[in-house]
């Protein structure tokens, strides 16, 4: 297995798999260093004995080999006995570390920073912000007194900052301007001697029209460089001052290339904003709510950024005692939701104490789509929960809504609403209607993401009711739209309905891989709520639509793959207590498995609702308890025409009525 080495920080190493190497102790540490410092030469024992020890004891020959052989047992651990090292091998008076050149960050950091040197300006940025990103700390950092060490970070450090100054430069190049001086001002103030630093910060300034501002930096590195140095401003700084007095000609950026216009517009825009919006004013507010709604829907990260900055917006918002601003700042977040778990449940019931103390400080006389947005807003963070203001609330945005011409205001009320049809099972009807609105409103006015998402809920509920045709045909639709406008976040539904299918159609091996596919597009994604269990809780029902009835016997290759889920040390998320009955089962611990059954709690009212009463169902007639099967029978059946699970556009446990029949029979006293 591949291993990594990494010195931008406190020395490591990560295995194929990208997990830290146990490496022991800072000993261990350091001879691993020092012989990434040699660079792949031959270090003699003598001398690594000479830079471990400023007094070496006694046996430091044979402390240095038992380093060694340790750490080849953590480097190798497939290696076996006797076998020659490949990676740190034995060579004439002493060791070396034969890794290669892309394996230790440094040296790729390196051949990186000498490659961007030859690339356009967006390619040398992108490869300069990767580059940047993998250091974790000081270079070698824990060996800072060492002598073997002492050059070498030295060196890496001086790189880094050539590298911090170019990525400032290419951002220049872009038209980005007002990017690079936030780094580059807090770059100057760490380390003052470097005077091209100061060139960039102040060019930079003067590209965002703050003239004023780049003489001032001129002027303050005139006095730290004749303070500190005893130096006077080389020629690039006093020619740069002149110029800039002069408003000289070639100091105005060069016009961007094809394709970088929009990098322009941003900057120019942003910088704009900054200039004439004073930093108090609420506008801001407004401005940064828009902007994380945007942020919301471009992937993974910026999900997550907008959910740790959306709170900090409301709690502003609120510190102004300007309730109407309030609610623009909290009614703004109108980001489409088709997951019925929230990420962050303690963060959504802030929203929601914060929705309902503006809706009762809004003035009587206060705009209802004000009120409607906070009441839509309470609907979607209270999704999940038990509330009965939930889906008062629903209604009541929904009411406002639609006597209201706000096409918007009414997508969001239906997502609001959407998010409160889960009362009790078997209303993929209800939903799909829900769903065909919002596909209908939302192609009428351009509203692109509330389309998705009514195609998203359509997928859902045709698929509750088995026209997988239909279903197709809207997983289709979303995958075009999210294509067309950049919505990355929705190929994760889409492809975990692609394993849904599968599973429906009886090709098991084709269904288990798809969904192994389908779990790594949610790394990355931002969506706790939805990622946590879900995989193992797919696998699970897959076993049990295609397997044997009972759960518990492994028939093939495929079901000893899934059944390798079945054991303690599977995380099932939210789903645990559904799941372990039948864990339990597939060990042969009946008996626990009949009490975690009596402690069983009546399932969230999501969309796995009817999911979990199977699996409740499932396991209550495996141990003969009539109460579980009663609850799970009355619960179920409004749902007879579903497909159990497949509501969710996730997984399926395939015909709600065949889990009623077998219910049934059992009550009976019938086979099992």
């Amino acid at each position: 297995m591949p291993v990594e080495f990494g010195v931008l920080g406190p020395v490591t190493a990560w295995d194929g798999a990208g997990a830290a190497v146990a490496l022991k102790g800072p000993r261990h540490r350091a001879v691993l260093g020092r012989l990434i410092v040699a660079r792949r030469r031959v270090v003699p024992v003598a001398r690594l004995v000479d830079d471990l020890w400023a007094d070496p004891p006694q046996d430091a020959v044979g402390a240095v080999r038992t380093f060694v052989a340790a750490l080849r047992r953590a480097l190798e651990p497939e290696r076996p006995p006797r076998a020659p090292a490949r990676l740190l091998v034995t060579e004439g008076p002493g060791y070396a570390l034969r890794a290669e050149p892309g394996a230790v960050d440094a040296w790729r950091f390196e051949q990186t920073l000498t490659e961007a040197a030859t690339l356009p300006p967006q390619d040398a940025l992108d490869r300069l912000e990767e580059a940047l990103g993998w250091w974790r700390g000081p270079a070698y950092a824990g060996f800072a007194e060492e002598t073997w060490a002492r050059a070498e970070r030295t060196r890496l450090g001086e790189l880094r900052l050539h590298a911090v100054e170019r990525r400032a430069e290419a951002r220049l190049d872009l038209g980005r301007a007002a990017d690079a001086v936030p780094d580059l001002d807090a770059h100057v103030a760490d380390h003052p001697w470097r005077e091209d630093a100061w060139r960039l910060l102040a060019l930079a300034l003067y590209r965002t029209g703050r003239q004023g501002d780049a003489l001032a930096v001129l002027r303050r590195a005139r006095v730290l460089l004749i303070e500190q140095l005893g130096v006077d401003p080389g020629p690039g700084l006093r020619r740069l001052e002149t110029d800039i007095l002069g408003q000289a000609r070639h100091l105005d950026p060069a016009p961007p290339p094809p394709g970088d216009a929009a990098e322009r517009v941003w900057a120019e825009a942003a910088s704009a904003y900054d200039r004439t919006v004073a930093s108090g004013a609420r506008a801001r507010l407004d401005s940064t709510v828009s902007l994380l709604r945007n942020l919301a829907v471009t992937g993974g990260g910026g999900l997550e950024a907008a959910r740790e900055h959306r709170l900090a917006a409301v709690e502003a918002a609120e510190e102004t005692g300007d309730a109407e601003l309030t609610a623009r700042v909290i009614g703004a977040y109108d980001v489409p939701a088709i997951w019925t778990r929230v990420d962050d449940p303690r963060q959504a019931a802030q929203v929601v104490a914060a929705a309902e103390r503006t809706l009762a400080a809004l003035r009587p006389d206060a705009h209802p789509a004000a009120r409607a947005r906070l009441l839509a807003t309470i609907a979607l963070e209270s999704r999940g929960t038990r509330s009965a203001r939930g889906p008062q609330a629903a209604r009541q945005a929904e009411e406002i809504a639609r006597g209201l011409d706000d096409p918007a205001l009414l997508a969001f009320a239906l997502n609001g609403l959407f998010m409160q049809t889960f009362h009790r099972a078997g209303l993929a009807a209800h939903r799909d209607a829900i769903g065909a609105e919002l596909v209908a409103v939302s192609a009428r006015h351009g509203l692109a993401t509330y389309e998705v998402l009514g195609h998203l809920i359509r997928l859902q509920a045709r698929s509750a009711l088995a026209d997988f045709p239909g279903a197709d045909g809207h997983a289709a639709a979303a995958d075009l739209l999210a294509e067309r406008h950049e919505l990355p976040l929705v190929g994760v539904f889409t492809r975990w309905y692609e394993a849904l299918r599968l599973t429906e159609t009886g090709r098991t091996p084709a269904a288990d891989a798809s969904y192994a596919e389908a779990a790594a597009r949610l790394d990355g994604a931002a969506m706790p709520g939805l990622e946590r269990g879900l995989l193992p809780l797919a696998l699970l029902c897959l076993r049990l639509r295609h397997g044997r009835p009972d759960a518990t016997h492994v028939t093939d290759v495929t079901d000893a793959r899934i059944g390798r889920i079945l054991d303690e040390s599977t995380d099932w998320g939210p789903y645990e207590p559904w799941a372990r009955p039948l864990v339990l089962l597939s060990q042969g611990r009946r008996g626990e498995a009949a009490e975690a059954l009596r402690r069983l709690p009546d399932p969230p009212r999501d969309l796995l609702l009817e999911a979990m009463w199977c699996l409740a169902a499932r396991a209550a007639i495996a141990v003969g308890d009539r109460e579980t099967m009663k609850r799970a029978h009355a619960e179920l059946t409004p749902a007879a025409g579903e497909l159990a699970g497949a509501g969710s556009g996730l997984l399926t446990l395939g015909p709600v009525a065949q889990h009623l029949d077998d219910l049934a029979a059992a009550l009976k006293g019938g086979p099992r």
